[in-house]
């Protein structure tokens, strides 16, 4: 029983004795951070400042390459690219701009027709007056025709006039030399005398009208006919036979307004859009050195054409036009180009 009472008092729970101290003292805490900062300190001078001697250097000079077979070759660095200087050295004026082509033109038929016949490819060169296309001429051919014939009967008409005429004036005049003829009889063939010299004029008029109506079946018989109005390369391919072309939109997935676009290649020119602030340093005639961003290395002479006499004033320039002095297959419309103005 005391051996019980022994262990229930040391269970017991002492509320009297002091309350033993938890946790990280403040000193301790002040030690880490210092210990913390000055490792930090110690690694950045170690491994971030690299000393200058340390650092590699890149050099122009030859460089040495130790082969498998353990002899040593000496290759030269590799050359740095060209760079064209000359915009920069002797021009006092730099812009950008683009090709242009003067004469160009989408080609197209007067008349709507039904397409039966393409010529033409993307990158061809055609001549003036070359057949571009065909279209249906079914019924301008019969038209045609049929003017043709008029002219036939109107020819047959005249001659008939005349010879009637023939027999009038001969009638008359025996009317007119007899002493036995009354006057309503000279009266009367002189006035079928002058009614066939007016049926004749009328004939003559009209032959006259309808060959001026062949020439224009002719025309419209033609225009079924597409030709290219100027040489040049063909830069877009638009119709195809089977499709209907109009001169202007008619409606439907089938209509086209165009059978191709032709471009002049020797109407190319620059232009460029030039600062309105800088356009006094422009002149007709002015030397300019252009380079395509297609062909960075190639430097193409040129010459000022003209300024435009008028201002975009929402960019605040104004457009130039340069001539380019050489014909080469590599310059091409719409291309990007930068010009440089020169000096005198």
């Amino acid at each position: 029983m005391n051996d019980k009472s022994e262990l229930l008092q040391q269970l017991k729970i002492d509320r009297n004795q002091a309350p033993v101290a938890a946790g990280i003292k403040f000193w301790q805490l002040i030690l880490v951070v210092v210990l913390c900062v000055s490792v930090s300190i110690w690694l950045t001078l170690k491994f971030a400042l690299v000393p200058a001697s340390q650092t590699p250097q890149i050099s122009n000079s030859k460089t040495q390459v130790v082969t498998s077979a353990g002899t040593t070759q000496v290759n030269s660095s590799a050359p740095s690219p060209k760079v064209n200087k000359s915009l920069d050295n002797n021009s006092i004026l730099n812009s950008s701009g683009y090709i242009t082509a003067r004469r160009m033109a989408t080609v197209s038929s007067e008349v709507m027709g039904l397409i039966t016949e393409v010529n033409v490819e993307e990158g061809m060169e055609v001549e003036q007056g070359q057949i571009l296309a065909r279209l249906d001429d079914a019924i301008a051919k019969v038209n045609y025709d049929y003017s043709v014939a008029q002219i036939a009967v109107l020819q047959a008409r005249r001659k008939s006039i005349v010879a009637n005429l023939d027999e009038a004036k001969s009638n008359y005049q025996r009317v007119l030399n007899n002493s036995y003829s009354s006057d309503a009889d000279r009266t009367r063939t002189f006035a079928a005398q002058q009614s066939l010299l007016a049926n004749l004029e009328s004939a003559e008029a009209d032959l006259l009208l309808a060959k001026i109506e062949v020439r224009r079946q002719q025309e419209r018989l033609d225009d079924h006919t597409i030709r290219a109005p100027f040489g040049g390369v063909v830069t877009q391919k638009n119709a195809q036979p089977g499709e209907i072309v109009a001169p202007s939109s008619a409606g439907g997935g089938f209509t086209r307004t165009g059978i191709c676009t032709i471009v002049d290649m020797s109407s190319l020119e620059i232009e460029v859009d030039v600062n309105e602030s800088f356009i006094g340093r422009v002149y007709p005639g002015q030397k300019v050195e252009a380079t395509l961003d297609a062909y960075p290395d190639w430097t193409i002479p040129a010459s000022v054409i003209a300024t435009i006499p008028t201002a975009d004033r929402a960019k605040a320039t104004v457009q130039v036009r340069i001539k380019i002095e050489l014909n080469d297959a590599r310059i091409l419309p719409d291309m990007g180009v930068k010009v440089g103005f020169l000096k005198d």
